[in-house]
């Protein structure tokens, strides 16, 4: 089940602004059916939340529903134990890395990045992008000027892309993915920094990391309107 196929089973239902009854079981019905992990689950909430936001233009509104699906994730059953993998450059263990997540998320990518001129990654998003991955894109404005810098390539197939406009750089080095699993370190998603830079990335599921990367994002997309 792709993002495209969850939306269009959430959308139905938030028309109206109400989830009736028979809505209720029909949805239940998809996640029986499909034998729902709680990863799907969890995608599922997270795009339910996305939607809400989107739906409404009041900027207070849009806070309270981050509110409320920040509280909700805190109050669910606490997980045994996180996930958290390390990887260092030079070398390709951050490239691989952030191939494997991309190619993994089934809902949505948030990506804020400073530079992107690796052609390995682009592809990646590119073909994301194709299958239905939900993706945003914020870089650096300066950047994307650079010779081979990529974000203009990704604009141009469909990708939402935000480019700070300030004298001042967007130096986030950052990927949320699903909003579940997040991605960090110093890892440029360029070529010299697999080849020659000594950089890191450190992968996450702990709600305590990725809940305050997804509002630095938000944040950041709204303000870039």
């Amino acid at each position: 089940m792709n993002a495209a196929e969850i939306d269009a089973i959430l959308l139905a239902t938030l028309e109206d602004r109400t989830l009736t009854r028979t809505e209720r079981q029909a949805l239940q019905a998809v996640l029986d059916d499909r034998k729902a992990s709680d990863a799907v689950l969890a995608l599922f909430r997270s795009r339910a939340f996305e939607l809400a936001r989107d739906s409404v233009s009041d900027f207070q509104a849009r806070e309270v529903i981050t509110w409320l699906e920040d509280t909700v994730k805190t109050l669910l059953p606490a997980r045994e134990s996180s996930q958290v993998e390390v990887q260092f450059s030079p070398g390709e263990g951050p490239l691989r890395t952030i191939v494997r997540l991309i190619e993994e998320a089934r809902g949505s990518a948030d990506v804020c990045v400073f530079t992107l001129t690796d052609d390995r990654i682009t592809r990646v998003l590119l073909d994301a992008h194709a299958r239905g991955l939900r993706l945003r894109v914020v870089s650096d404005d300066d950047k994307s000027f650079d010779p081979g810098s990529d974000v203009h390539r990704l604009r141009e197939a469909g990708i939402p892309v935000r480019l700070d406009r300030t004298e001042a750089h967007m130096h986030h080095k950052f990927a949320v993915f699903d909003r579940r699993r997040l991605l960090t370190g110093s890892y440029n998603w360029t070529r010299s920094a697999a080849d020659a830079n000594h950089e890191n990335v450190l992968v996450s599921d702990d709600p305590r990391l990725v809940q305050p990367f997804c509002r630095a994002f938000d944040a950041l997309w709204t303000d870039l309107e």
